[in-house]
This record gives C-alpha cells, sequence and structure tokens, in this order.
C-alpha cells in the first residue's frame, strides 16, 4: 500500500517537471519588453512573451535605471509594478524621473530575459496659477488706474455733500431741541395742584369755624356764671 503512494507520488512528480517547461516553452524563451515612455515622471513599460504576444502573468523580476543624456546624473535602479492604466501588458515604477531628459534601460530577469531601452523627456510643469478674487489690477499686482471726476460728477458730489451737511445740521438741531411734552402730562399736574389748594383751604376753614364755635360756646358758660353769682 505504501509502495503504491509513493510510485503515484513519485509519477505526479515528474509529470509536473515535465509539464513546467513544456508551458514555458509555449510562450517562448524571452520577453518583448518595450519602453512605451513615462506618466508623470514614472517610467511605462509593455512586457510580453515574444512567441506569442501574451501578457505576463506572474510577477516579473526586472530592474530600472536612467541615466541623464549628459552623464551626469543617474537614477535607480527602481522595480517594476503593475501598471492599472495599462493592463494586462502594462507596468511602470512607483519612483517617478525628474524633469530632463532621460536614457531608460529595464532589464527583464524572470519569468524569462528581456531587455528594453528608450530616451525619454520629462517636461517642467508649472505650478497652476492661483486666481484672485478680487480686481485685476490687486491680482496682477499692479496699480489700478484711477480716473479724473469729470466737471458734471464734481458739482454733483458738491451738490450731494452740501444737501448732506444740510441734512445732517437739521437733523442735529432737532436731535438737540426738546421736545414739547404731551398736554395730557402737563394737563395732570395742574389738577393735583389745585386738588389739593382745595383740600388746604378745606381743611383751614373748618379749623376757624370749630375756633368760632369753641369761644362761643366758652362765651355763654362765662355769662350764665355770672347770671348765677
Amino acid at each position: 500500500m505504501r509502495i503504491r503512494i509513493v510510485l503515484s507520488a513519485t509519477l505526479t512528480a515528474l509529470g509536473l517537471m515535465f509539464l513546467t517547461p513544456a508551458a514555458a516553452h509555449a510562450h517562448g524563451d524571452t520577453l518583448k519588453v518595450v519602453v512605451t515612455g513615462q506618466r508623470a515622471g514614472h517610467v511605462t513599460t509593455d512586457i510580453t512573451w515574444e512567441n506569442d504576444g501574451d501578457a505576463i502573468d506572474e510577477n516579473v523580476a526586472a530592474t530600472v535605471n536612467a541615466v541623464s543624456v549628459d552623464g551626469t546624473r543617474t537614477m535607480g535602479p527602481w522595480r517594476l509594478v503593475r501598471d492599472a492604466a495599462a493592463a494586462p501588458a502594462g507596468w511602470t515604477t512607483a519612483e517617478t524621473l525628474p524633469p530632463g531628459s532621460w536614457k531608460v534601460t529595464v532589464e527583464v530577469g524572470f519569468p524569462a530575459l528581456g531587455k528594453g531601452e528608450l530616451e525619454v523627456g520629462v517636461p517642467v510643469v508649472d505650478p497652476a496659477p492661483t486666481t484672485g478674487a478680487g480686481p485685476t489690477g490687486a491680482a496682477t499686482g499692479g496699480t489700478p488706474a484711477v480716473s479724473a471726476p469729470t466737471p458734471d460728477a464734481a458739482s454733483a458730489s458738491a451738490s450731494s455733500s452740501g444737501s448732506g451737511s444740510g441734512s445732517a445740521a437739521a437733523t442735529s438741531a432737532d436731535a438737540s431741541s426738546p421736545a414739547p411734552a404731551p398736554s395730557g402730562t402737563q394737563a395732570a399736574p395742574d389738577a393735583e395742584g389745585a386738588a389739593v389748594w382745595w383740600t388746604t383751604a378745606g381743611v383751614a376753614v373748618t379749623a376757624l369755624a370749630g375756633a368760632g364755635v369753641g369761644l362761643l360756646l366758652r362765651r355763654r358758660r362765662m355769662r350764665g356764671a355770672c347770671r348765677t353769682s
């Protein structure tokens, strides 16, 4: 029983060993590497099987190197990653090239050998101009021109300022003059004063009348006492 299991496993391994090279040979032994350019500084590359033009299913082991045209600057080595914008054969770099002209070389070592070269130019991107919300003079940094007033405008301005001064003076005069009190408010204190006066007079008359009555009663008592004696 164990011998059968070992034999079946051995045959399976041998089959896989022979099938894998057959599948690889179906595509060919080399890769077609085409450096297509750059996108926002990222190097873009198409990699396919040279025999049938099929895209690479697995990840590739590749290096990207760039040398400036004058030979003073070098960038890399960088690795390639899948480019979703150019699927399925597109590959790109996560790093970006600075502005300038570059000779880019892409070398692939797995799953097969391949190489591509291209001179790539990365332009200088100017920053977007800022638009100001103010007048044109303020946005451009210049001094806005001031037009001289015409005679008609000057006279209209003088008349408006004069009428404004007159109205302001009239308003201040009206504000400074005291407002007359309502007639009802003046009549109320006069009525109260008259009522107080009449009350006082009545009290005085009542006191005098009481004093007179008291004097009369006192005289009558004195006359009666004299007659009795």
